[in-house]
């Protein structure tokens, strides 16, 4: 697969719900920079972070806008929907990945945390 393939195949994991497929395009040294957030490292950090969240997801749809690819670089736009069980929460996301040799060794993505988290539900 080429770099944007794999990209989009992680992407499609995903809407499956399927994150431990989606985590198999992983790099074991792969960091996963979530900008506002937090940094993980590896599959197991990256299931660390998905796992809970798509745990609680009854539908997950990422809709890629935009994407380019240059050699091992993958940047797209997006918007991160998952349908939680009081709603929809969705977010404009830019990722910007690098792949090689068919694995994940970079994923960043950038979203306003702020927008996140104002669309939760009050405790």
């Amino acid at each position: 697969m080429t770099p944007l393939e794999t990209v989009n195949a992680f992407i499609a994991a995903l809407e499956r719900l399927d994150v431990d497929g989606a985590c198999a395009l992983i790099a074991e040294g792969c960091e996963y920079d979530n900008v506002p957030m937090m940094k993980v490292y590896g599959p197991d950090g990256v299931k660390g972070v998905l796992g809970p969240m798509f745990g609680d997801c009854t539908e997950v749809e990422w809709v890629v806008h935009r994407e380019a690819s240059n050699g091992t670089t993958v940047f797209n736009e997006r918007t991160d929907r998952f349908k939680m069980s009081w709603g929809w929460l969705e977010l404009p996301v830019n990722g910007v990945w690098e792949v090689v040799d068919g694995k994940i060794t970079l994923w960043r993505d950038y979203f306003d945390a702020q927008s996140y988290f104002k669309q939760l539900p009050a405790s």
